[in-house]
C-alpha cells in the first residue's frame, strides 16, 4: 500500500484524520488543510499490426517479468494522450499517433493504491522497435494467443478493442475471400453471407412457390404456363439446392457445368425457347434476392456488406448457369419433324 503522510509538508505538524463530505481524509489542523489521495492516472497504448498487439515485458515491480501494454503514469502538465505516446516510445522505441480512445477503467494496486487506466488505440508512425529502459523485451502477440496479463485493466481494454474491431475484421476477411472467387473458383469458406444461405435453405419451399406463381404468369415465360407445375416446382427446388451447395463448397464447377449444359439441351427438346429458360433462371435469382432482403436486418454496416456479398456470389453462380444452359441449348440438335 502507498505510504500515508505523517507530517504536514507545509508546517511539519503531525497529520491527523478528519471527515470531509463523509469521507475520512488526511488533515493538518495547524494549516486547516486537507490532503487528497486521488487515483493516479496511467496511460496505456494498444498498437496492433496484422491483428497482433504490442506488449512489453516488465523490468520493474509491480509484476516484474510479466507482460503488459506499454503504459506509465502521466506527468504533471501532460495530457493522457501525450503520456501514452511518451511511454510507448520510451518502452518500445515506437513513435505513434492517437487513433481512438478505447477504455477508462479504475483499478487498485498494492504498490500505488487507486489507479485510473486510460487506454488509447495508437498507430505507429515511426521509430524502431526495441526494449527501452523499463522493459526486458517487447514483442507483438496474436490477439487470440496472449500471454498472461496481470493488469486486469489491460485485459478489459484489449477485449473492448477486439469487440470494436470484430465487424470490421469480419468484413475484411470475407471481402478478401470473395475477391478471389472469380480467379480461384472459391466457393466454400467462412463468408459472412453464409448466414443468408441458411435463410434461403430453410425457406426453399416458400421461394419455390413464389417463383412458380411468377413463372406461370410472366410474359417472358409463356411455355411454363402450359407445363406441369409440380415438375417445374421440383426442378426449381433442385436449382435452389445447387445454389446453396455450390456456394458452400459441396458442389463442384464440373458438376454445375454438366448439369446446366444438360438442362439447356433438355429444355430445347421439351420445346422451350432459350429466352424463356434464361428468364426462368433470372426469376429464380430475383426471388432468392428479394427473400434474403426481406428477411435480413439492416441495423449495422456488417449487415449491408453481408447482403452485397451475397449478391456478388449469386451473380457468379447464375452467370455460370446461364452460360452453360445456353451452350447446352445450342449444342442440342433440333427435334426432327414428323
Amino acid at each position: 500500500m502507498p505510504k500515508k503522510r505523517i507530517y504536514c509538508p507545509y508546517c511539519s505538524e503531525n497529520i491527523t484524520t478528519k471527515e470531509e463530505d463523509g469521507i475520512p481524509r488526511e488533515y493538518c489542523a495547524s494549516c486547516n488543510q486537507f490532503f487528497y489521495n486521488n487515483p493516479l492516472p496511467v496511460a496505456s497504448s494498444i498498437v496492433v499490426n496484422d491483428r497482433r498487439v504490442l506488449l512489453v515485458k516488465r523490468k520493474n515491480q509491480p509484476h516484474k517479468g510479466a507482460w503488459c501494454l506499454p503504459m506509465g503514469f502521466a506527468e504533471t502538465g501532460e495530457t493522457a494522450e501525450e503520456a501514452a505516446l511518451r511511454e510507448l516510445e520510451e518502452e518500445t522505441g515506437v513513435k505513434g499517433k492517437i487513433i481512438d480512445f478505447i477504455l477508462i477503467d479504475s483499478s487498485r494496486n498494492d504498490m500505488y493504491g487507486d489507479l485510473l487506466f486510460l487506454t488509447f488505440e495508437v498507430e505507429q508512425t515511426g521509430g524502431k522497435l526495441g526494449a527501452g529502459d523499463d522493459a526486458e523485451e517487447v514483442r507483438y502477440y496474436p490477439l487470440d494467443k496472449l500471454p498472461e496479463l496481470p493488469f486486469h485493466s489491460n485485459l478489459k481494454a484489449i477485449d473492448a478493442y477486439v469487440r470494436a474491431k470484430s465487424d470490421y475484421w469480419a468484413i475484411m476477411d470475407s471481402f478478401t475471400l470473395s475477391s478471389k472467387m472469380h480467379q480461384f473458383e472459391i466457393k466454400g469458406g467462412d463468408f459472412l453471407s453464409n448466414k443468408l444461405l441458411h435463410i434461403i435453405d430453410s425457406n426453399a419451399e416458400v421461394i419455390g412457390n413464389r417463383w412458380l406463381r411468377d413463372v406461370r404468369t410472366n410474359a417472358s415465360t409463356p411455355t411454363y404456363k402450359k407445363f406441369n407445375p409440380q415438375t417445374s416446382f421440383s426442378r426449381n427446388k433442385m436449382v435452389l439446392a445447387q445454389f446453396s451447395k455450390w456456394l458452400g463448397g459441396h458442389y463442384s464447377s464440373k458438376e454445375l457445368k454438366d448439369f446446366y449444359t444438360q438442362l439447356g439441351a433438355d429444355r430445347k427438346t421439351e420445346g422451350f425457347a432459350l429466352s424463356e429458360v434464361i428468364s426462368a433462371l433470372s426469376l429464380t435469382r430475383r426471388h432468392i434476392w428479394e427473400f434474403a432482403l426481406a428477411h435480413h436486418m439492416w441495423n449495422k454496416t456488417i449487415d449491408i456488406y453481408m447482403t452485397l456479398e451475397l449478391e456478388r456470389r449469386m451473380m457468379l453462380f447464375f452467370d455460370k448457369a446461364a452460360y452453360n444452359i445456353t451452350r447446352g441449348y445450342e449444342m442440342q440438335k433440333p427435334k426432327a419433324k414428323s
